[in-house]
Parts: structure tokens; C-alpha cells; sequence
């Protein structure tokens, strides 16, 4: 029984280390899925199983340990820069800059409750009080790429290798950060008389207010005397309102109109706008009429294309030339689950959906030139995203000297992938990288990278934990990260209520975002019908991530440094 025994104690062996990892992540996933009070901590536990493995001396050498924290937390933070890159200076328009700064500010407030917790409750004079108060402060919002961030930055200061384990205090704060995420958001309500059917009733009345690129439907009769022989493009430039006219009954026969198409008295229109472009576009044409389209004599067809050719990412469906060079017609596209307007100046993707409507032939041909092989977009671009973290890398150790920090700044391995990870989901088609992944293969990748992340740094975490709980300022980490947690929601959620009276849903969805936390999310979901928090969630995350790590290596570097 020598080799079972080697396979559980030689830490120097490739067996042993998968065994650990394995054994720790497994145990992690799925103590994470049990649910206390409905609230489960979910993949976050792999951190505690891999404290508990640490403590009973369940470890690997120490150059593995890094190197598995680090590849996972630079895997982690790419793919979650891909996912959010996209949307990420989009986010910022359609009042999206007043609840990116409230929630900018709800960061700040954070970091300034986590300083007041240090000088009030800590010794100020012992140098690691302040870096486990960072580890307390991210697990409080429960912010792991913050975390690795912070544990990264503090190589750099402790360069005696004595470098503090931050982990315990975010996993002492970790658990209430979630409870109090939830609890606090609840203590808004009241706090300012909210009535959720109210809320609901207000959010069904708003809902087409955010209607410019979602697709309208529209049946009209031609009644305008005006437009009798104008085509589609003089009607067009006249009304300055973009729209796809998809369908033209004219004399009993149906016609995939063009730019040239010539308008008529009592001809019969489908056409395809903006939802707030749709009472301007009716009081110009023609009221809307019953057109039962599948019974006219021409047949038409109407199909979903999936954009997969490389060499069309990035092209506008106006340089496509549709309708001039197909016949066809493209009236929405669908990107990431959400329908959009088929405006011209809309830039193609790989892995959109174009709603393509003509004869059945035109439709083929369009098809072959998009591509439309869904199997091609079942494997990831493993280029893309490699060539991506080696920028990253290149990018983060850049070293940016700043007067009064006592080290340059770096971007580090987790800030330079975040940032390039942006910038390529948003901007790589301009450089042919195809960023395209779908949804599964993006997570499964970010999953992996996180629970390596998070084993390695409970392992690690593991020796010193107990002691640091039982003897040292574990419960003082319990009750501070509690502070840290809800102070802010509590300032910043009122104000977004009472001062710029956002819809309560839409705040639950943006605090949520702010403190990058899905089981706060989950039960927003859960009380709303409508999109509201999921808006609120997507139109914040991608600066707060941001944020929440860049400042952890701010605060590392400039205050732990000194």
C-alpha cells in the first residue's frame, strides 16, 4: 500500500497534485451547492475546501501552488474581459453614466469604510493588519479577481517572501458579504416605502422608453399622398428614421423591395424599425392593417443565418449591400440572447444571428456568404484568446512609476489580461481576431481558471488559518467585512432611490453588478418579472470589475508599501 500512500503525502509528484486538486475542487463544487435559506455559496467554496486540505497538511509544493493560482486567475479574468468587452463602453450610454458612477462611488465607499474599519478596530502598527484588512475587504464584496489582484501586488511589497495569507480574511468575510449583499438591498425597501408592485406596474410603463434597438413590427398601408412614386430611400432620407421594409404587396403580388422600389397608393408594407420610431414612421406612411402574408402568390422565406465567416466580422450591414447586391432583406439581428435593430451602421460579429428575409434563393446565397456553419462555432479560438494573455502579460508588467508609491505600478497578470480582454472583445474584429466563444466554452474556461485560482489560494491559506480565527482577529474580519458589505448599499442605494429615483429593481440589479455577485442577482431575478436587474447588473459589471481590480493593486502598492 506504499503507492497510496505516496499518492496522498509526495508532494513533489504529478499524481499527488492532480489527486489534491481534484479532490479539492470536487468536494468545493459540490458543498457550494447546498443552500442555506435559499443562499448557497456556490463555486466559492472550493476556497474552503482547499483551507481544509492546507490545514490537515493536504499540500504541494509551494512553485506549484503559484503557478496554478496564477494561470487560473489569468484565465479567469480574460475570459470574464471577452464576456463583458463587448458591452463595455456601450454601458455607459442610455443612462448608463449615472449608474456607473453610483456605482463607482459605492466603490469608493467601500474602500473608505475598510480604512475607518482599520484605524478604529486594528493595530495600525503592525504592517500585515492593513493587507489581511484588503483580503477582508474583497471578500466582504465578494470580488475574487480582486483578491488575486491584491495577493499579486503583495509579492511585490513583501519581498522577504513573508508575504501575508489575505485569504483568510476574505474567506472569514466572504460568507456574510453574500447574506449581507442580499439583506441590505431588502433594508432599502423599506427604507424608502417601496411598494414592488408599484415598481412593476412603473417598468411596464417604461419598458419601450429603452426601445431603440430593439425591432418593431409593423403592418401599413400606404395612405400618404406624398409618397406616391417616391422610393424607399427618398422616403428614408425624408423621414430620417432608419427602417427595413422587408415585404411590398402591390396588386395582389409580394416583391423583396429595394432602395429603388417605387411607393404606391394602398400598397401593403412589413416593415421593421426601432420601437420608438414606430409612431413617426405610422403617422407618415399609412396606418397599420391586417396582411396575412403567407398566403400571396410569390413565395417568400424568411431565416435565421448564423454569422461565421471570419472575413465578415466587423463589417456593417450596410457594406454588405443586402438588398441591393441579394434582394434580400435583413430586419434584426440577434447578439448574445438580445434582439437588435438591423440599423446600417450595426457592425456584424461572429456567432450573430440575421433574421434574412427574400426569396428562398437570395436567402441561400446570403447564407453561403455568412457562412451559417454552426458547427464552426462549437471550438473556441484558442488562438485569440492565447495571443490575448500573452499581450496581457506584455501589457501588465509594464511599470508605470507614480510619485509617493515606493514601487512602479504594474497592471500585473491580472489587470493587463482584464483590459486587453476588453479592448479585443470589443475592438479585435478590427485586427481579424475572431473573439467569438460560445457562452458554454466561456464559462467552462472561466470555471476552470477560478477554481484553480481558488484552491491554490486555500491550500495555501490553510497552514495558518485556524490560528489566525481561533487566536488571532478572525471575528474582528467577520464583523468589518459586515460594515464593509452593507454601509455602502445602504448610502448610495437611498440616494439612487430618493435623488435620482431609479426604479427599485433596477438598483437591486446595479448593486448586484457593483459587488460582482450572482446570488444577489439570482434574487433580484427572483422578485421581478422584467429585465430591470439584469440591465441594471450588465450595465455596471464591466467597470466595476474593472475597478475592483485595479484599486486592489492601488491600495496594495501605495498604502501597504509605505
Amino acid at each position: 500500500m506504499e503507492w497510496l500512500t505516496n499518492l496522498f503525502t509526495a508532494t513533489d509528484s504529478v499524481a499527488h497534485i492532480v489527486v489534491l486538486y481534484a479532490i479539492v475542487i470536487a468536494v468545493g463544487v459540490y458543498l457550494g451547492k447546498i443552500k442555506i435559506g435559499g443562499i448557497s455559496l456556490g463555486v466559492t467554496f472550493v476556497l474552503f475546501a482547499g483551507i481544509a486540505a492546507g490545514h490537515i497538511g493536504f499540500t504541494a509544493t509551494p512553485s506549484v501552488l503559484a503557478f496554478l493560482q496564477e494561470f487560473g486567475l489569468i484565465l479567469f479574468v480574460f475570459m470574464i474581459g471577452l464576456q463583458v468587452g463587448p458591452g463595455f463602453f456601450e454601458s455607459f450610454k442610455r443612462g448608463g453614466v449615472t449608474l456607473n458612477a453610483l456605482s463607482t462611488a459605492t466603490i469608493l465607499l467601500n474602500i473608505i469604510v475598510m480604512f475607518a474599519c482599520y484605524y478604529i478596530f486594528f493595530d495600525t502598527s503592525d504592517p500585515r493588519n492593513l493587507p489581511m484588512m484588503v483580503g477582508t475587504l474583497y471578500g466582504a464584496v465578494t470580488n475574487t479577481p480582486g483578491l488575486g489582484a491584491a495577493s499579486e501586488a503583495l509579492a511585490s511589497v513583501f519581498t522577504n517572501g513573508d508575504i501575508p495569507q489575505i485569504a483568510s480574511g476574505y474567506a472569514c468575510a466572504y460568507p456574510l458579504g453574500v447574506l449581507g449583499i442580499i439583506g441590505a438591498t431588502i433594508a432599502i425597501r423599506y427604507i424608502c416605502h417601496i411598494g414592488l408592485n408599484k415598481e412593476e406596474d412603473q417598468l411596464n410603463n417604461e419598458e419601450n422608453e429603452n426601445g431603440a434597438v430593439k425591432p418593431h413590427f409593423l403592418n401599413l398601408e400606404v395612405t400618404n399622398s406624398y409618397l406616391e412614386g417616391k422610393t424607399i430611400i427618398q422616403v428614408h432620407n425624408f423621414l430620417n428614421r432608419d427602417f427595413v421594409c422587408s415585404r411590398l404587396l402591390h396588386d395582389g403580388h409580394v416583391s423583396t423591395p429595394t432602395g429603388s422600389t417605387v411607393f404606391h397608393i394602398g400598397d401593403r408594407l412589413f416593415i421593421v424599425c426601432a420601437a420608438k420610431d414606430a409612431e413617426a414612421i405610422i403617422a407618415f406612411i399609412g396606418p397599420t392593417v391586417e396582411v396575412n402574408w403567407e398566403t400571396q402568390d410569390e413565395p417568400m422565406v424568411s431565416k435565421r443565418i448564423v454569422v461565421t465567416r471570419p472575413s465578415i466580422n466587423g463589417k456593417t450591414l450596410g457594406q454588405m449591400h443586402f438588398s441591393s447586391g441579394f434582394g434580400v432583406n435583413v430586419t434584426r439581428v440577434t447578439r448574445h440572447g438580445m434582439d437588435l435593430f438591423a440599423s446600417p451602421s450595426l457592425s456584424l460579429q461572429i456567432g450573430d444571428r440575421i433574421m434574412v428575409v427574400g426569396r428562398e434563393g437570395a436567402v441561400n446565397r446570403v447564407a453561403s456568404v455568412m457562412g451559417n456553419s454552426v458547427k464552426r462555432l462549437d471550438a473556441p479560438n484558442i488562438a485569440t484568446i492565447f495571443i490575448g494573455i500573452l499581450v496581457g502579460i506584455l501589457f501588465g508588467s509594464i511599470p508605470i512609476a507614480c510619485p509617493g508609491i515606493p514601487v512602479p505600478i504594474k497592471l500585473g497578470i491580472a489587470g493587463g489580461p482584464l483590459i486587453i480582454a476588453i479592448l479585443i472583445g470589443r475592438f479585435g474584429y478590427k485586427f481579424h481576431l475572431v473573439t467569438y466563444t460560445t457562452t458554454s466554452a466561456n464559462m467552462m474556461l472561466r470555471e476552470i481558471g477560478l477554481v484553480l485560482f481558488l484552491a491554490s489560494v486555500g491550500i495555501k491559506a490553510g497552514g495558518s488559518f485556524v490560528e489566525t480565527i481561533v487566536q488571532g482577529d478572525g471575528l474582528k474580519y467577520v464583523y468589518t467585512g459586515f460594515l464593509i458589505t452593507i454601509i455602502p448599499i445602504l448610502i448610495i442605494g437611498t440616494i439612487a432611490r430618493v435623488k435620482f429615483k431609479f426604479n427599485y429593481f433596477t438598483i437591486m440589479g446595479m448593486i448586484a453588478g457593483t459587488y460582482t455577485d450572482p446570488p444577489a442577482l439570482a434574487y433580484a431575478n427572483s422578485v421581478c418579472s422584467k429585465e430591470a436587474p439584469a440591465v441594471g447588473y450588465s450595465t455596471v459589471y464591466p467597470l466595476s470589475m474593472f475597478l475592483r481590480i485595479f484599486m486592489a493593486q492601488i491600495i496594495v502598492l501605495f498604502f501597504c508599501g509605505i
